[in-house]
């Protein structure tokens, strides 16, 4: 198996799959309601929501990052207020996570080995490490949102 073959991997177990922490992207959100969703269990922590609008932000802006693109994030980190709260923006919501999903996957089957040792210019980073950096990333807010869902 190639190593882009075991990231994809990677990506669909805790997206949608059986992945080693025992709880996966998609089965802990389909049954959390907008309202659910947006509900904030203290001012200073940030709703369900908000956490899965930043996974998706920093998604696509990793694989902006990995496509050749320098970026900047802004220096609210992708956490912002959602403005509207109905049923059909938080399925908007899950709905550009699976864009997310799906575009990750696709550029991972076109990506080519040797490419993981670019760098990135603005962290000198290597590109293995934004890749594997995105699956960490989305795998700590997962928890999150697991300790959130307990508490609403």
């Amino acid at each position: 198996m190639k190593e882009t073959e075991r990231i994809e991997k990677l990506f669909e177990d805790l997206y949608d799959g059986e992945p080693w922490i025992g709880v996966s992207l998609f089965d802990t959100l389909k049954n959390i309601t907008a309202e659910k969703a947006a509900k904030k269990i203290s001012p200073q922590w940030n709703s369900i929501w908000e956490i899965v609008n930043h996974i998706i932000e920093w998604r696509f802006i990793v694989l902006q990052r990995v496509h050749g693109e320098v970026l900047i994030a802004p220096e609210n980190n992708y956490f912002i207020d959602v403005p509207e709260k109905s049923e059909a923006a938080w399925k908007n919501s899950l709905k550009r996570l699976e864009d997310s999903q799906q575009q990750w996957i696709k550029f991972l089957k076109t990506f080519k080995k040797k490419d993981f040792e670019n760098i990135y210019p603005n962290n000198s980073r290597s590109y293995y490490e934004h890749v594997h950096g995105i699956i960490q990333h989305d795998a700590y807010h997962l928890g999150q949102i697991v300790l959130l869902s307990k508490e609403i």
